[in-house]
């Protein structure tokens, strides 16, 4: 809605008013404001998968000859066809496009909405923070808090942070990661190999163990089937029994294999850590003339903001908040500094 809005107002034909001026025919016919812009339209140009270099087959499908409604094919079952044309967006920018849309942005009832909607998580009970605002107050006062207290369960603290003060400290760190980056990159590099490397060693040995025993119990399923339906052949069992006992283990088969692909993507994505590293690095130096936080720079690097409670044990209110980068995680970012300044 938000994009669509700003392209009426930068003047952007919409495409049928593009093609109309370009003598390219269309069917579709011609809107009375040519830069009025339909939010599926922005939507069906946002998911458009041949602008990465792609062709995408099979999109949709008929049940059959009779019935001609077309329905839409799942994602992970159309044909996909790498590299069959010039690419007009990086494939990165269209993930993280993706990773974006995902992500809930839910407007206030005042009609605004966070620079950081759907990133802020609360460090202790791992709840999403909810941003809260009012007319009734200056913008400065926008705050967010723990959803698990804002509902009131007595599950977790407030853990209450001002909008403009966690503006204020995301683009400090930011700043200090990408200034770092751009003096020290060797050494940045040597040491988030290495914190990398042990972090994805230990995950990849948990994931293959968990996969291991996922796949055995896959096959025992499987085994357990063929003698179910033996024992009803025979009539040792009833259908009735049959029918209760194979719905219960393709329930459990079902949920096997998503866990399987589950983990086999996450043992892929580990075994990538370096190679991330190498591409949150190039991201940085995109960002190293950048005067200001800007929504997409922030979309871009960072992934997640926990918020700690506050400590008042000194007499004065200290908060801390601890930031997950895309693609390498936390960055031990007052320990480089110390080595550097040491």
């Amino acid at each position: 809605m938000q994009i669509a809005k700003l392209l009426q107002e930068e003047k952007v034909l919409n495409p049928t008013a593009y093609k109309k001026r370009e003598g390219i025919k269309t069917p579709s016919p011609e809107t009375a404001d040519p830069y009025h812009w339909n939010t599926n339209t922005v939507v069906h140009i946002l998911e458009r998968r041949e602008y990465t270099g792609c062709t995408v087959n099979f999109k949709t499908y008929t049940n059959s000859i009779w019935d001609k409604k077309q329905r839409e094919t799942p994602i992970e079952k159309q044909a996909v066809f790498y590299n069959t044309h010039p690419a007009i967006i990086e494939q990165e920018v269209f993930d993280k496009v993706q990773e974006i849309r995902q992500q809930r942005h839910r407007r206030t009832k005042t009609g605004k909405s966070s620079l950081f909607s759907g990133m802020v998580y609360c460090a202790d009970c791992g709840a999403k923070m909810r941003y809260c605002t009012t007319n009734y107050f200056e913008k400065r006062q926008d705050h967010f808090v723990c959803a698990n207290y804002r509902s009131n369960t007595g599950s977790c603290s407030a853990h209450f942070i001002r909008a403009v003060v966690l503006e204020e400290l995301v683009w400090m760190h930011m700043r200090t990661v990408i200034s770092y980056i751009s003096r020290y990159e060797d050494h940045f590099r040597a040491v988030m190999e290495q914190k990398l490397r042990l972090s994805s060693e230990a995950a990849i040995r948990g994931h293959k163990k968990r996969l291991a025993q996922a796949e055995k119990r896959l096959g025992e399923l499987d085994r357990l089937f063929i003698r179910i339906y033996e024992d009803n052949m025979a009539g040792r069992i009833t259908d009735e029994r049959f029918s209760m006992m194979s719905r219960t283990y393709e329930d459990e088969q079902t949920q096997l294999k998503v866990e399987i692909q589950s983990l086999q993507q996450e043992i892929e994505v580990q075994e990538r850590q370096i190679e991330n590293l190498e591409q949150f690095i190039q991201r940085v130096h995109k960002y190293e003339d950048l005067q200001e936080l800007t929504p997409y720079a922030l979309r871009e690097l960072v992934k997640a903001i926990y918020i700690e409670a506050p400590d008042k044990s000194s007499g004065k209110r200290r908060q801390n908040i601890r930031i997950s980068y895309d693609l390498v995680g936390f960055i031990p970012l007052n320990e480089l500094v110390k080595e550097e300044t040491a």
